[in-house]
């Protein structure tokens, strides 16, 4: 009996010692396939897999001033990672922050270049005018599904593409977003120029040039990741992530913190379409298919952050690495497209992990209670 009684501790003990090696061992197996794979996939279409990776290093971190533009770039994709978190956390799947990024840029756009006063003011009211565009965007997928139960994973996905005809309609009409100078050539679907005191101020670090904006998403992931982690309304936002039943037992309003919530969401993700107008790593002026699929890396990020902010700024850089390293490709013969190959396959070895660790956990968990059932027998038949 005092062996059946010992035996689950000494099991769990020794798990509990390998588990971090285990995990360390998986992820060093899956990226180590993935840059093989990405490898094999260079050298099929012509090119060198050295050339390549070298190529990225040097446009992201080697070249001068490489690692500011990097920096720069992270930022964005930090903003919608660390929105989409807490959404995450709160059992909400927000997949449209690449139509909250755009309208978001869209609402910052409208009012720089119109919005007189210092610089200082203009910027900081273009964010948050920015962030008010993201939110509402995501408002409306949030009052469907208070008032009509409406999944939000559907309608923010469709807003989205509701998003991309929008903002071809504004960039027809002067009295919104489009360039109300009627003088310069290709004025036709553009927006407006923004004024040079309506830019982030950029921050000069050893040569490199970096934008403003990545302390200000440093700044925010720090802010939710203390709301997430150390307040009472993290708490509540988690317990209904967990079971939404006895979050309202204890006195969650369900409904309307999730409202708020997915707002929150469409907030950041408006704001990092405001800093990447405002900001250095995208053009000033707003045009056809500016967000350049930043909401779309942002989720992938948070998605590979697993529910952790802090997890979400390496994540957002090393993405941001593969982005400003993509221009260097053109030297080495190889389509820049390829940087997207690569992208996936990393985001798919870094998932692998943690459903191997799942799945054995999961066993793991079934066992121990096949032996919990079985000890009392053993007990009664010694």
């Amino acid at each position: 009996m005092a062996q059946i009684r010992t035996r689950p501790g000494v099991l769990m003990g020794r798990t509990a010692s390998g588990d971090l090696g285990i995990t360390a061992v998986l992820y060093v197996v899956s990226l180590g396939v993935a840059l093989a794979i990405s490898a094999g996939l260079v050298a099929m279409v012509g090119g060198s897999a050295s050339a390549v990776f070298g190529a990225l290093l040097d446009g992201s971190l080697r070249s001068p001033g490489a690692w500011g533009l990097t920096l720069t770039t992270a930022a964005p994709l930090l903003l919608v990672a660390v929105g989409t978190i807490v959404a995450t956390r709160g059992g909400l799947v927000n997949i449209g922050q690449e139509g909250q990024v755009l309208m978001g840029a869209c609402f910052a756009g409208y009012l720089a270049v119109r919005l007189g006063g210092p610089g200082w003011f203009v910027i900081t009211m273009s964010l948050l005018f920015g962030a008010l565009g993201g939110g509402l965007w995501a408002g409306i997928a949030a009052a469907l599904r208070s008032w009509r139960d409406v999944p939000e994973v559907l309608t923010t996905l469709l807003l989205t593409f509701i998003s991309f005809p929008l903002m071809t309609y504004g960039l027809r009409q002067q009295w919104l977003i489009a360039d109300r100078d009627t003088e310069r050539v290709n004025q036709i679907n553009s927006g407006e120029q923004l004024p040079a005191s309506a830019k982030l101020p950029d921050l000069r670090v050893f040569g490199n040039a970096i934008d403003s904006g990545f302390l200000i998403a440093l700044v925010l992931a720090f802010v939710l990741a203390v709301l997430v982690g150390r307040s009472v309304l993290g708490a509540r936002i988690d317990m209904l992530g967990f079971n939404p039943r006895a979050a309202q037992r204890f006195g969650v309003a369900a409904k309307p913190l999730s409202a708020v919530v997915l707002v929150g969401s469409g907030a950041t993700a408006g704001a990092a379409g405001a800093v990447l107008l405002t900001g250095g790593a995208a053009s000033d002026r707003l045009v056809f298919g500016f967000a350049g699929n930043f909401g779309w890396d942002g989720l992938l990020v948070a998605l590979l952050a697993r529910g952790r902010i802090a997890y979400a700024i390496p994540m957002a850089f090393v993405f941001a690495m593969l982005r400003t390293g993509s221009s260097f490709l053109a030297s080495t013969g190889v389509d820049r497209k390829m940087t997207d190959v690569v992208q996936a396959l990393l985001v798919l070895a870094l998932l692998v992990p943690p459903a191997v660790i799942f799945v054995r956990n999961r066993r793991r968990s079934l066992r121990s209670d096949e032996v919990g059932v079985s000890t009392p027998t053993a007990a009664g038949a010694a």
